[in-house]
Formats: C-alpha cells, structure tokens, sequence
C-alpha cells in the first residue's frame, strides 16, 4: 500500500509538481473512434467533424449492408479524406506521433502540412467528444491526486507532495497509478513530468514522449534543464528568444550564467528579473485548483477570405454561430458577462478588436448578438476578412452566489429608443436579432 505519512519528528516532503499532457489529444480522441488508423499518419483540422458524409460514401459502395456510426472502425482507410486534396487556409490542431515524424505540428498551416505529407488523413475536430474526454481524464486524476490545476483541454498541473506515492522514487510511482487509471477511464495515453516546481515539470513532460515519466530533482538541473535552448521555458517567446540569441544566449545554461543586473538592463526590471530567476530553475508558483476565467470566446479563421457585402449571408451565419456558441459556453458553466467584444483578422493579417460594456451581466446569445454587432459597426467593414471571433469578458457567476444580482439578466434585454433608431440605420450585413 501506497504511503506518505511523515511522523511528528520527520523532515518537510519535498516538493513533487507534476505536469501531465495528453498525448496528441485530438488526433487520439478520433483514434478511439477509427481504430483502424492507428500507426498512421493522421492530421486533426479544417473545420468541425461531419460524420455524414464519409458514411454516405461506404453507403453508396457498399449498399448491401446498412452502416451505421456502430460502424466507423469498419470504414476501409481508402475512404478516409487525404491532406493532400485539401484546399484552404485552416491549420493543424495537432497530428499523430506519425504525421510529426515528417515535419507536421500544431498550428501548422495544413496546405504547408500537405506538402510535408501529402499522404496523412485529414479529420476534422469533434469539439463536444474532446470535452467530454477531458472532462472524463481530470476527474480521474482528482479522485487519486486532488490538488490539480486545470490548463486547459488537455493538459494539467497536480502537487503531488502529500499525495500517497507522490514521493516515492521522485514521483514515479504516483504518475504511473495516474497513466494507468486514465488508460483504464477513456483508452488514451498522456506524458508525466514531475519536478520541484510548475516552470520544469513542463518542461519534463515533454523529455518522454508518448506515455512517458520523467522525474527531474533540483539536483538534476545543470544535466537536464541548462543544456535545453531558451524556448523550452514556459514565458519566453519568439520575440523574446530572437533578443536573447542575438546576445549570443541560445540555452537555458548560458541563460543563468548571465548576472541578474545585466539581464534587467536588457530585458526590463521585471521580466529580466524573471529570466534570472527561471535559468536557476526557480518557481514558487502554487497549484491553483480553484481559477475563475477572465473572459470566454469562440473565433473561426475562414477558408477563403469574407467580403462583408459580397458575402454578407455566409459571415452573418458564421457570427451568429460564434455568439451562440459563447451564450452556450457561459450557461453550461455558470457564468454571466458585460463586457461584449469582436476580433477581426483582415486579409493582410492587421488584427482589430473592438468591445463595449453594457449595463446587466449577461449569458443570452440574443443581447450578445445585438452588442457584438454593434461593435462590428465600428470596424473598417470595406476589407476582406480571414477571421471573426466574439468574446465576452468580465465574468461573474451569478448562480453560485447564492443570490442572483439585480443587474443579471439571463434574458435578452430590451433597447433602448436610442439603440433601436441606431440600429435602424446601421449596415444590415449584421441584422440585430428580435430583442
């Protein structure tokens, strides 16, 4: 049996920080569904997954038996759409351990990814079957290890220090439990890093991968983190690595042998004093269980880009979506906003945004549809467009307070003379939904 009780005399635990990250999450969410790729090359991205259509096709070859979704790991892979027939402007939300092996990785334009491996399967993203795995994956964690801080869809932090295991053999014995029972929960395999702190259990997470343990103890540093180049820490950009090349800094180890003082004079008195602090392997940071999100938002880069009068129909579409898409990410959590924006991305890639603060917090995809295209009047609308996001920011959360202010509204809320004679007189490429 597992243990990590310290008697009255014993010495403090040393700190154990775990970083688990989810092995090429989307493309393995789909593996579960069309076993039969895997060991393939396969490319997640291009838009949201329409099951229909490569159904119809089995369909109409094979029309003497009756297929079903019961059916998808029957599909022969010569059905299944390649990269290199793709045409557009979508990217790479990830790719297998087998597409990355020619070149192809997340955010990667999916016409360069063609080029690098034409012969790849092109899937698209299910978005509702991503969440509900990873719903599934941190629940799991919590019920072994519950001090977990969640990053996102596919990746978590989890203090292991008092946890039963988390300090045997530095943490290994606790991550292999957690790989294990997550395998067990959806079928999927992640990476473990686990170190003395948040900044270089993320880099470890990446030492091993897939379905990899990498221990690193503040022993290890000058061995494992100094030889690493500077991008690898969490914090330091293209920008900021490009700066430090050009004073000759390419590792993590160069970084360090930098004195503090020269580094604020360079990079400023607070992130100069950071770079210091992180070369030495230095982070104090807590793992958050609890974090409130500052905002949420929906964006959708275009195939080809929108003309907002020649393709007025198509981007009204396309932006009532996205606001419905934040209405409903705000009621299934819980949560309420006022301040309404739009983010546009224009053919020559400027990136505008524009938002407005309203009187009564907000989930109703009505009242965030009026604002946001209210804000879209404010824009330079004669452009072509390549994306179109919505957010909502200034979040509360009316519904666990126990009491609903008097300022939410989860209804849409009626406009004002003023905002209806505006209204009447602006562009109808955005029509205002019936308040």
């Amino acid at each position: 049996m597992l243990a990590a009780v310290t008697g009255p005399s014993s010495p403090p635990l040393k700190r154990r920080i775990a970083h688990l990250d989810m092995d090429a999450f989307f493309a393995s969410v789909e593996l579960l569904r069309y076993p039969q790729l895997k060991g393939l090359p396969v490319v997640i991205g291009g838009g949201r997954r329409r099951e229909d259509d490569l159904l119809a096709q089995v369909r109409q070859a094979f029309p003497e038996r009756e297929w079903t979704e019961a059916d998808l790991d029957r599909i022969p892979v010569e059905f299944f759409p390649r990269l290199e027939h793709y045409v557009g402007r979508g990217v790479a939300t990830t790719a297998t351990y087998a597409a990355r092996q020619f070149g192809v990785g997340s955010a990667m334009g999916l016409m360069k990814a063609a080029k690098l491996c034409p012969q790849a399967i092109l899937l698209p993203v299910d978005f509702d079957e991503v969440r509900r795995i990873s719903r599934l994956f941190k629940s799991t964690i919590r019920e072994i290890a519950p001090v977990m801080e969640d990053r996102g869809v596919d990746e978590v932090y989890i203090d292991f220090t008092d946890v039963p295991g988390g300090q045997r053999e530095g943490g290994r014995v606790l991550a292999r439990l957690i790989q294990k029972s997550i395998f067990q929960a959806t079928g999927l395999t992640c990476s473990i890093g686990v170190a003395p702190n948040k900044l270089i259990a993320k880099m470890a997470s990446e030492f091993n991968k897939p379905n990899g343990i990498s221990i690193v103890r503040a022993e290890d540093l000058q061995a494992l983190i100094w030889p690493l180049p500077c991008r690898k820490i969490n914090g330091v950009g293209p920008k900021a690595d490009a700066k430090l090349q050009g004073h000759g800094i390419h590792t993590i180890g160069e970084l360090a042998q930098r004195e503090r003082g020269w580094l604020i004079e360079n990079f400023g008195k607070s992130y100069g004093a950071w770079l210091h602090e992180v070369s030495w392997g230095r982070d104090d940071r807590a793992v958050q269980t609890e974090s409130e999100p500052v905002s949420m938002s929906r964006e959708t880069t275009f195939d080809r880009d929108l003309h907002a009068a020649r393709d007025r129909a198509e981007l009204g579409a396309i932006f009532t979506r996205l606001c419905e898409q934040v209405a409903d990410d705000l009621q299934r959590k819980g949560y309420a906003g006022k301040t309404i924006g739009v983010k546009l991305r224009y053919d020559n890639f400027q990136i505008v945004t524009r938002d407005v603060t309203i009187g009564d917090f907000t989930s109703d995809a009505a009242t965030i549809r009026r604002q946001a295209g209210l804000c879209l009047k404010r824009v330079d609308l004669t452009r072509r467009i390549r994306l179109l996001g919505v957010r909502v920011g200034k979040l509360v959360k009316p519904v666990t307070e126990g009491e609903v202010p008097a300022v939410y509204s989860a209804k849409p809320s009626t406009p004002t003379p003023r905002e209806t004679s505006r209204n009447e007189h602006t562009d109808l490429l955005f029509p205002e939904l019936d308040g």
